[in-house]
């Protein structure tokens, strides 16, 4: 038997009768990619020696050799020193190798209690948890940059848009605190969705629990797991909270889209809204006066990425029995590079959002375009007895002179607006100019600068206690 799994190169060569094929092994491992999960793996192994030798399955010095053994390990692996093997298929087989060269074979008594199947599991979980915690911290560096601009922008007047047609006049500030309730929406799905990571699965062995005496919230204390798993099938096979990921990540690479598209349109000269530092745009090949917004494209880019992977992970599962099948080793590509290009492009915002400047007279003249204070007039109309939809037939008329006549409803005058409403009076034109559209929509959520400075210092309040948390 010795010979035999000598022959193998694996650690579970004992039921095999001759060596795996060398494209086999290959195409089966995972170590190149999984390798990333090496300080979860050990930290889960850690917490399991730890447990075993609570529950009397291991020596107080085993579990020392263990520990002191594993430290060593985490430290090579950091100084790039580790010799990787895909003979030994995965993360966990090369650490437990390694393991078992350095103390003997105490090593081999560390995988007591446990398979690779919970293994992987809970070095995923691991994992994952790690990531959120470091994208929630860089959602609140970002909104604190949106913050931060919005404030100072409270005053800056835009066209708002439907259609992409000129809507009604708002704020760029009042505009980037859309992006910051976004973004609240994203932190608040990203927290949500780390409860369901953060339970253990460690202790369910390959399908069925073991027969040793475990103590399964020892460990999910240890590790900060709110609890175990409750039913060990599931445990090893259950990848949801990984697809809850990926489609919490598709909803923030949506967000980021559709920011990106407004940045790319803003800084074009057809708008020339906003203009972008140097450092997040790149020149032409070709054509020298060019300024490209490369990140933000890229950005927008990326998310069909992020797409792909939800689509792929939902597929890998939808015809698996339980409990653990091979497939589930596909699940880790499409799971790291989704992290990898959400974490990517969450940095590029962050660090460009607060450099964002915006070309105020090109913004105010866009407002002034498109008759963006009409629906302004339709309700000044309401106000004075007129029923909706008879003020809005009566401003329509008014927009239609405008248009023929090349002037905003601003730059007409008392007699001409009169002549489509007799009750209309001189103090109009408080309603018609951009200022006294966007500052008459005072209530919360409006778009009157002091409301969105309102909202601003309701945002920090909301971060600070976040932050202090």
């Amino acid at each position: 038997m010795t010979d035999t799994t000598k022959a193998t190169n694996q650690q579970w060569g004992g039921r095999f009768s001759e060596p795996v094929d060398a494209f086999v092994a290959r195409f089966t491992a995972s170590v190149e990619f999984d390798q990333r999960m090496a300080s979860q793996d050990i930290r889960g192994s850690i917490a399991h020696a730890t447990m075993l030798t609570h529950v009397g399955v291991l020596t107080e010095p085993e579990r020392d050799q263990i520990i002191q053994g594993l430290q060593e390990i985490e430290a090579e692996i950091a100084r790039g020193e580790f010799q990787w093997s895909i003979e030994l298929e995965d993360v966990h087989m090369n650490i437990e190798a390694r393991l078992t060269q350095k103390i003997g074979i105490t090593g081999k008594k560390l995988h007591t209690g446990r398979s690779r199947n919970d293994q992987v599991a809970t070095d995923i979980r691991l994992y994952m948890r790690d990531e959120v915690d470091f994208l929630l911290e860089e959602i609140t560096r970002m909104q604190q940059g949106i913050l931060s601009l919005a404030e100072k922008e409270a005053h800056t007047i835009m066209p708002g848009f439907t259609h992409l047609q000129t809507a009604q006049p708002v704020t760029f500030g009042h505009h980037l605190m859309a992006w910051y309730e976004m973004a609240q929406r994203d932190y608040e799905r990203l927290l949500d969705c780390r409860k369901r990571i953060n339970i253990l699965p460690l202790g369910a062995a390959a399908l069925a629990g073991t027969t040793y005496p475990i103590d399964r919230d020892m460990t999910a204390e240890l590790l900060g797991f709110e609890r175990p798993t409750y039913n060990s099938l599931d445990s090893v096979s259950d990848r949801d909270f990984a697809i809850e990921f990926t489609s919490a990540a598709s909803i923030i690479m949506m967000h980021f889209s559709r920011w990106a598209e407004e940045m790319i349109m803003w800084v074009s000269a057809q708008f020339n809204f906003i203009f972008l530092p140097d450092r997040f745009c790149t020149g032409s090949s070709i054509m020298p006066q060019k300024k490209n917004p490369d990140v933000p494209e890229l950005v927008r880019g990326k998310t069909g990425r992020v797409y792909g992977h939800l689509m792929g992970l939902l597929t890998l599962m939808k015809s698996q029995p339980l409990a653990y099948n091979k497939d589930n080793q596909e699940d880790k590509e499409p799971l790291f590079d989704a992290v990898d290009t959400l974490k990517g492009s969450l940095r590029a915002f962050a660090d460009m959002i607060p450099a964002i400047e915006s070309r105020k007279e090109h913004m105010y003249e866009a407002a002034r375009r498109g008759f963006s204070t009409a629906t302004d007039l339709a309700d000044y109309l309401v106000r004075e007895g007129v029923a909706f939809r008879d003020a809005h037939e009566i401003v329509g008329k008014a927009v239609g002179f405008g248009v023929q006549e090349n002037r905003d409803l601003s730059e007409m005058t008392l007699e001409e607006l009169q002549s489509f409403g007799s009750m209309i009076k001189a103090d109009v034109f408080d309603v018609l100019t951009l200022e006294g559209s966007v500052a008459a929509r005072d209530h919360v959520g409006g778009t009157a600068p002091k409301q969105v400075l309102l909202a601003v210092e309701r945002a920090n309040e909301e971060l600070a206690a976040r932050i202090a948390l």
